[in-house]
């Protein structure tokens, strides 16, 4: 397969996978839906999906890479899944609102699987460059990479916020620095 061609693969999955983070930003931040613990381990997983997306932008495409995709993956997979197990039940409404049919939680779940079964393929049809030190970076790769590095900053700046030191609430309803402020 062309290089150019998973490079643009790779722009695409770090802008897909940041798009998605940042969605569950504006939910939190927006319509106050503040997100559980596991919710918070699932951004890990997006997050540990495009650190290894930004490498191969940044870097080129390697195979350590679209491990460190993997492991991200199939991390915030088995969270997603944790989450949809304690929601089975039929009269159970689920937690946050739904989007689009499902909760953020099942959406994660859905997207971590595609984002297994997208690097397997490109797995498969990647081959290495035989020159990598001629590789650059183009100026969408790095738009793209400082577009998800300040949704992880956003991401990480709200989770202190809501938690600070402690353990995050099985149910969080409300910011513990604001809270700080109201006493």
């Amino acid at each position: 397969m062309n290089n150019q061609l998973i490079n643009r693969l790779n722009i695409l999955g770090l802008l897909g996978i940041t798009a998605i983070l940042a969605t569950g930003s504006v939910i939190q931040l927006v319509f106050h839906e503040l997100p559980c613990p596991l919710c918070l381990l699932q951004r890990v997983g997006f997050m540990m999906v495009m650190f290894g997306f930004m490498l191969n932008i940044l870097f080129g495409p390697q195979q350590p890479h679209y491990g460190i995709i993997l492991f991200g993956a199939l991390f915030g997979a088995a969270a997603a899944l944790r989450q949809v197990s304690l929601h089975l039940l039929p009269n159970d409404l689920g937690y946050g609102s739904p989007l689009l049919g499902m909760h953020y939680y099942t959406w994660a779940f859905v997207i971590f699987m595609m984002t297994i079964i997208g690097v397997a393929a490109l797995l498969c049809l990647w081959r290495p460059e035989k020159n990598p030190s001629n590789y650059h970076v183009k100026s969408m790769g790095k738009l793209v990479c400082y577009l998800a590095v300040a949704v992880v900053i956003i991401n990480i700046v709200s989770t202190f916020i809501m938690t600070g030191p402690h353990v995050t609430p099985a149910d969080p309803h409300s910011y513990w620095l604001l809270d700080q402020f109201k006493k």
